[in-house]
């Protein structure tokens, strides 16, 4: 067995209701090393093209690293990957918690998950075996009183579970799965494949422990990287005031995303920021498995009963159901978050729906007979509540918004598809392409749509950045800050290093809130001497980053066989109209500017800059012979 793996990975059929055991070797592990690429090869091995996401043909996977366990901060995550039933391509989400390590303990390093029950079910899976039972009592809960019922059940309160809600049940495209009712493998609707199998839940509890090549080093690791928190500053205000810490500097940088993407400006932003939240309704700070960061938002609210077991809203959270939606209230953003977890969807694509909706609305094109009486106007955060319940019950308008705003305008017609922010179909996350010139890019070119964790950001290679940030960049050959306004050949050459650099994270099932590159407290070289530690491999910076150029490839050759290529890499329609308001009024993107960009960007990949596709030559290089070019 190779050290830092358990050497298992657990399959399992639900139409057969069989369960089997993979063993890989070395080379194999070595080869994809784990997280999103060990969940790729077992797509791209066992799905076949053109299948229905939510049809039983569909394999799931679940995936954890190496380092997943160890008890080190930023290691407590799992991948998970399907084919999107939101994009129509690939799918690939990940999330933290105790279920990663918990799973890893249980004695497995993945699940491969295929076919569909004939009847609700749930895996329990406990010190190296597995078992499916029944869910039926199950189905329709929400995720707290699942996850209480499952425990009692199992007649253990340590055990972890990583579910879906009602909402993941009744096939909601962007449906999450969701683990300590709180974390959210959010993006891309994996939690409605999930439900479309009859797979209510996966239940893990174990005692065993991976092997470490040089567990003292692990050790001194850990505890070198916890000392150093309060020297990196933005690693401390992110466990004070979490992810949301950041709302003030978007909005300095007239980059908070206003009226469904109208504005970068937001004149309620006080209301809903980090320290606010801090100075309100924050119960505590959480954290994931062996973690000292603890960002984790924990709220009680009393005016709409926000309960802490569901957690609190991220940044992302506070912008998409906030300024989004031009929504002032924290109570109201905080009901939603709980909402979302509940139910299990990603707040993401849920509160850039109803922010959609809420553009459609001023528009005349959703009128208040659809709404059930709810004036939907950006502002109302009763209506905006009102709006997401319905779309997580599929009820009357809500049945439509389910699909996603890019299927939802479809179906509405009328102008609606002008109003729609997504890429291949999935909501924009919180950042500013017209802002960040860069990140637009990777939002264009990422294969499974808009994503704000695939590169770095723009803000942290500019000469005023962080120095400490600068000098990780240094490490991946960027030495040469640009402004973040600016779009040449050098940010090109920034957004592909720092995106194979996050796709390496996905691959070791790493945080990217707490390692590299730009202002986290662990950077490129720190990731070699943790791998190093846990496997024992003489491993390299340019093999850890060729394993993220592996992963990055893998879902790009996913996409290509399901005809989806360099056409689907571009920004919405409404990214192209100038912004009103604030520091950023009047300011657009240009599209002859990011035709420009992507033709560097395939250059640099190394793909066919016609059609975005990966070359046979590219795929050979990679070892990826058998993916097969498009």
């Amino acid at each position: 067995m190779s050290h830092g793996y358990m050497g298992k990975i657990l399959r399992v059929d639900l139409a057969k209701g069989k369960i089997s055991v993979d063993q890989p070797d070395e080379k194999f592990y070595r080869t994809y090393f784990g997280g999103s690429a060990v969940g790729l090869y077992y797509l791209l091995k066992y799905t076949k093209p053109g299948v229905d996401p939510l049809g039983p043909d569909n394999v799931l996977t679940f995936a954890l690293s190496p380092v997943t366990g160890a008890p080190v901060s930023g290691q407590s995550r799992a991948t998970v990957v399907a084919k999107s039933p939101l994009t129509g391509g690939v799918g690939d989400s990940q999330a933290g918690g105790f279920w990663p390590a918990e799973l890893k303990f249980a004695g497995f390093d993945a699940i491969v998950v295929q076919g569909k029950a004939a009847k609700p079910v749930y895996l329990w899976v406990h010190e190296g075996q597995a078992e499916l039972r029944d869910a039926g009592h199950l189905w329709g809960k929400v995720t707290g009183d699942a996850e209480a019922e499952i425990k009692r059940e199992l007649g253990d309160d340590k055990i972890e579970v990583a579910q879906i809600g009602p909402a993941g049940e009744k096939l909601v495209r962007f449906a999450a799965i969701i683990n300590m009712s709180n974390r959210a493998h959010g993006r891309t609707g994996l939690g409605a494949v999930m439900g479309s199998k009859n797979l209510k839940a996966i239940a893990v509890r174990g005692t065993q422990r991976p092997p470490f090549a040089h567990p003292k080093l692990v050790g001194e690791l850990s505890k070198r990287w916890a000392q150093n928190i309060p020297n990196v500053p933005s690693i401390d205000n992110l466990g004070k005031y979490g992810t949301a810490g950041v709302v003030s500097f978007q909005q300095m940088t007239g980059g908070l995303p206003t009226a469904n993407y109208s504005s970068g400006f937001f004149a309620g932003y006080e209301k809903i920021t980090g320290e606010t939240m801090y100075d309100t309704i924050l119960k505590e700070r959480d954290t994931c498995y062996a973690c000292a960061v603890r960002c984790k938002r924990v709220v009680e609210e009393e005016q709409r009963k926000v309960h802490p077991h569901y957690g609190g809203p991220e940044y992302e959270t506070v912008a998409t159901f906030g300024s989004y939606c031009s929504v002032d209230d924290l109570s109201a953003v905080a009901k939603a978050n709980e909402l979302c977890n509940m139910y299990g969807v990603d707040t993401i694509s849920a509160g850039a729906t109803v922010a959609f909706a809420m553009d459609c609305y001023q528009h005349g094109i959703i009128t208040k007979k659809q709404t059930g009486g709810a004036e939907l106007k950006f502002g109302n955060a009763d209506a905006m509540l009102q709006i997401l319940e319905m779309t997580l019950k599929r009820q009357g308008l809500g049945d439509t918004l389910a699909e996603g705003s890019a299927r939802a305008a479809a179906k509405l017609g009328k102008g609606a598809p002008d109003l729609v922010v997504t890429v291949k179909g999935q909501e924009l996350p919180a950042h500013m392409p017209q802002v960040k010139r860069s990140l637009g890019l990777i939002y264009a070119v990422n294969p499974f749509g808009a994503d704000h964790e695939s590169s770095d950001h723009d803000t942290g290679y500019t000469e005023k950045s962080d120095r400490l940030g600068l000098a990780k960049l240094a490490e991946l050959g960027l030495t040469s800050p640009r402004p973040a306004h600016v779009l040449d050949q050098e940010k090109v050459r920034f957004a592909y290093r720092t995106q194979l650099a996050h796709s390496t994270l996905d691959t070791m099932d790493l945080c990217s809130f707490v390692y590299g590159p730009s202002w986290q407290l662990a950077g490129p070289n720190d990731m070699v001497e943790l791998a190093r530690a846990v496997t024992g491999w003489d491993i390299t910076l340019d093999e850890l980053m060729q394993l993220g150029e592996r992963r990055l490839n893998m879902l790009r050759a996913f996409n290509a066989r399901e005809g989806i290529g360099r056409e689907a890499d571009t920004l919405p329609k409404k990214l192209f109209k100038p912004l009103k308001g604030g520091k950023t009024d009047g300011v657009v993107l240009s599209k002859e500017e990011l035709e420009q960009a992507l033709d560097s960007y395939f250059t640099m990949a190394g793909w066919n800059p016609k059609t975005g596709k990966p070359t046979a030559s590219k795929l050979k290089e990679l070892g990826l012979d058998w993916v097969g070019a498009a």
